[in-house]
């Protein structure tokens, strides 16, 4: 694990506007995350964990602050920019899976590849490899409808991996699983930081979840700070 942070975060700040009202979410927010980290995000309901991952994954713009992949911000960066960057440099998991419920597993984990620009020559085969590395090689041809809750999303986990991506953003990966199928999960999640070394970010309200991580940090009123266990 590289000591210079890969992420760099400088100023950060988001607001929403309700009614006559401003509410800040992150107010000049600061974090560095070095290549091949984990860190966890927890923090109240509403505190602003996934707006702050929406904008570490380019899918939503801050008012103010920079956000630096090495040394690109892509704060800085176009639309069409933009969306080759999230294509091929992020993997995102979220509490629902997301999977089109027209199509099987496999095609599921394929359709990042599909739909890009720069489609993988192998996308069948690496799809086929994730699945396994998932456990659910077994569940090719099985439909989203016919798969558990921890099984459809350990098929958004191998979607999410489809491009090889340097980072992973998944907000709350195990809310929506009872607690076995959640810590089965979390184990999925350690093998992959162990297998892969990908930086990961999850903000999660999974206190086991967050123990697994190299670091724990608390947003509070639009601010990161240490958390200690």
């Amino acid at each position: 694990m590289s000591d210079s942070p890969y992420i760099r975060v400088e100023g950060l700040s988001r607001f929403f506007k309700k009614g006559p009202h401003v509410i800040n979410v992150l107010d000049s927010l600061n974090l560095d995350i070095r290549r091949g980290e984990s860190v966890g995000i927890i923090g109240a309901s509403g505190s602003g964990k996934s707006t702050l991952l929406h904008l570490l994954g380019g899918l939503d713009r801050p008012q103010a602050g920079s956000i630096y992949y090495g040394d690109k911000d892509i704060c800085k960066a176009d639309d069409k920019e933009l969306a080759l960057f999230r294509n091929l440099k992020i993997g995102f998991v979220f509490q629902f899976h997301y999977l089109l419920p027209e199509f099987n597993t496999l095609e599921n984990v394929m359709m990042p590849s599909l739909l890009s620009s720069a489609r993988l020559p192998d996308t069948r085969e690496r799809a086929r490899d994730l699945l396994e590395i998932v456990g659910l090689g077994n569940r090719l041809d099985h439909k989203p409808g016919e798969l558990a809750g921890g099984e459809q999303q350990r098929v958004a986990v191998a979607r999410a991996l489809m491009m090889s991506p340097d980072v992973l953003l998944a907000d709350e990966p195990t809310g929506d699983l009872d607690p076995a199928t959640g810590e089965k999960i979390i184990e999925l999640f350690c093998r992959l930081k162990e297998s892969m070394g990908i930086t990961m970010v999850i903000a999660t309200h999974n206190m086991e979840l967050t123990k697994t991580m190299d670091r724990i940090m608390l947003l509070r009123r639009g601010r990161l700070e240490s958390y200690r266990m």
